[in-house]
């Protein structure tokens, strides 16, 4: 049985909520839950621990998943927030997924990033983020709508790279799109696989050096049951991932 971790998504104390008002919430999404579980392969919610208790923790995962949510702080890659502060970002989220993250690098565990996984992958490569498309970018590809949700769509074109080997013998693929950020600077070390059609927002990285095997994504493969065969199927992209979390675990 494969063990994949995935970061937690928050809920902060909000009195106003109906239950657990006072409290932190640690949870993943259900579609995501569904999406990654197969019968080899176990997906495990990595609470907010302390230190000491993740040193216990991580090295009983195969590989991590970095899942979507809240915006990236933008002090977590050394920039100043925009239109007074419109868009904080999670800076808690961030340290603590940017520690997780470290300790899959470090120990060459496998890494798919997600939406704001995809992203702060970027970050952690010491790469920067468009803070708000629409507003930096004057773009016209509708990348997010709070209404439509995942029924957004949009055309990508695959680079390279891991896609490349996912998607044979395709030069473009639709995918659904729930993003209003961005990469703006890339990381080091990372590699361009795919961009939007339209305004060339990057939609897919990766880093393969020192055995390693890191792939993000900007779209959302768990929501691709909303628009069915309107966008890329999404089972190939977790098949190959799996396939590579076996390969390392196995040491070829």
């Amino acid at each position: 049985m494969l063990k994949i971790g995935v970061s937690s998504c928050f809920f902060y104390p909000d009195i106003n909520r109906t239950t657990f008002g006072p409290k932190t919430l640690c949870y993943f999404e259900r579609d995501m839950a569904r999406f990654l579980t197969r019968p080899d392969v176990l997906p495990i919610l990595i609470p907010d621990l302390s230190e000491d208790q993740m040193k216990y923790f991580l090295p009983q995962m195969d590989a991590f998943i970095f899942q979507g949510g809240s915006d990236i702080a933008p002090a977590s890659y050394q920039e100043v927030p925009i239109e007074n502060e419109r868009w904080p970002g999670d800076i808690y989220r961030d340290q603590y997924e940017l520690k997780i993250m470290d300790y899959a690098y470090q120990n060459k565990k496998p890494i798919l990033g997600i939406c704001r996984g995809f992203q702060l992958l970027n970050v952690y490569f010491k790469g920067t983020l468009y803070q708000d498309i629409p507003l930096e970018l004057k773009s016209e590809t509708r990348h997010r709508d709070a209404v439509l949700y995942d029924k957004v769509s949009h055309q990508v074109s695959i680079i390279d790279g891991h896609l490349k080997l996912i998607y044979p013998g395709k030069n473009t693929i639709n995918v659904n799109s729930v993003h209003h950020q961005g990469v703006k600077k890339l990381g080091e070390g990372l590699k361009i696989e795919s961009k939007s059609i339209g305004d060339g927002v990057v939609e897919g990285i990766s880093y393969d050096k020192e055995g390693r095997f890191i792939l993000g994504v900007q779209w959302h493969p768990e929501f691709s049951d909303t628009l069915g065969i309107e966008v890329a199927p999404p089972g190939p992209l977790y098949s190959y991932f799996i396939t590579k979390v076996k390969e390392i675990k196995n040491g070829k």
